[in-house]
């Protein structure tokens, strides 16, 4: 085993994961998804829904696509975060789980990747800006050790898988 080739393993496998993981995703059924996203939703923005920052969408449904992973769900906040198969939204935000890798773990501007046409925002602008907002006002230092471990890893592999992509465009 050269040490090229294990150097690149990482890269490799953060690259391959979304592929591997899709068919296995598309069995699991809606509501299991929908039991681990909301609990997230709840953690998350638990502050602003206290605080009623939340209240912007109220009568109003957010469509995720997680492109390379075939996982699509609608969620919305009525007091409470619900959470829905994909459905009629007022805006919806698609991007490959590289890319929202990055955003989550504070690596990437939304901003950015919407330019260089690796995030979809369609709908409702005003509302999809709003959204982007509150996503960026989460403070990464306040996630749990173990996950902010976890996604600052998986995002510095993702970076690192990207370099000699990077290299290419200069």
């Amino acid at each position: 085993m050269s040490l090229k080739w294990t150097s690149q393993l990482p890269a490799t496998l953060v690259n391959r994961a979304p592929g591997i993981l899709k068919r296995p995703l598309g069995h699991v059924p809606f509501v299991l998804k929908a039991n681990l996203i909301r609990p997230v939703l709840e953690y998350l923005f638990r502050d602003y829904a206290r605080g009623g920052e939340l209240d912007f969408l109220q009568d109003h449904w957010v469509g995720i696509s997680v492109l390379d992973l075939g996982l699509e769900f609608d969620v919305s906040f009525q007091g409470q975060w619900r959470v829905r198969p994909r459905g009629e939204t007022s805006v919806r935000f698609s991007a490959a789980s590289p890319e929202l890798l990055l955003i989550a773990a504070a690596k990437e501007d939304p901003d950015t990747l919407f330019f260089q046409r690796k995030l979809a925002i369609e709908g409702d602008t005003e509302l999809g800006l709003e959204v982007k907002n509150l996503l960026l006002g989460v403070e990464f230092d306040s996630l749990p050790g173990p996950v902010r471990l976890a996604l600052d890893k998986l995002a510095t592999l993702v970076m690192h898988s990207r370099e000699p992509e990077l290299a290419g465009q200069h």
